[in-house]
């Protein structure tokens, strides 16, 4: 009996007809295209988009240099060169993240024990030459110099729903 109504099914197109009416509905509805570079859709607090690193309020810059970024980076698109410093304390010397590499998972982020390297929401960068991508640790405070009003205010933002 089964096999009659697949049959009756499959030479009537059942399933194309029901296929064909959604299509009809969504043909009609309104549409919601958004005109980008003109009009930008709301952005959650929490979306990871470039990186940045911050610096203390007295300007010194916050990375300790303790590779756990470094470590915990599953695409492995974070190099770090450290140097100790005339006060005993130490700094990188060199901070590079490879943005072909990264997967923008946030883990570099969570792993942070001073909250020095963060994905800010900035999703406007764009890559000419493979070289252009590759963010070194001057252009990553650059990036956290001119952002940090909006990264302050994501973290109070967040801490909020915690």
């Amino acid at each position: 009996m089964e096999r009659i109504i697949s049959l009756f099914k499959s030479l009537l197109l059942i399933e194309l007809l029901k296929g064909m009416s959604i299509t009809g509905r969504h043909f009609f509805s309104r549409k919601i295209t958004v005109q980008f570079p003109e009009e930008r859709t709301p952005m959650s607090p929490r979306f990871r988009g470039l990186h940045a690193q911050r610096r203390y309020p007295n300007g010194e810059e916050r990375c300790i240099a303790c590779k756990l970024c470094e470590a915990v980076c599953p695409a492995l698109a974070i190099t770090i060169e450290s140097e100790e410093r005339a006060d005993g304390t130490r700094r990188t010397s060199r901070y590079d993240i490879d943005l072909y590499k990264c997967i923008f998972c946030g883990f570099c982020e969570e792993a942070c024990p001073v909250d020095a390297i963060v994905e800010t929401r900035f999703i406007d960068y764009h890559g000419e030459v493979r070289g252009d991508l590759v963010q070194t640790k001057e252009m990553l405070l650059a990036t956290g110099d001119r952002l940090e009003a909006q990264i302050a205010a994501d973290r109070a933002a967040d801490a909020k729903y915690r």
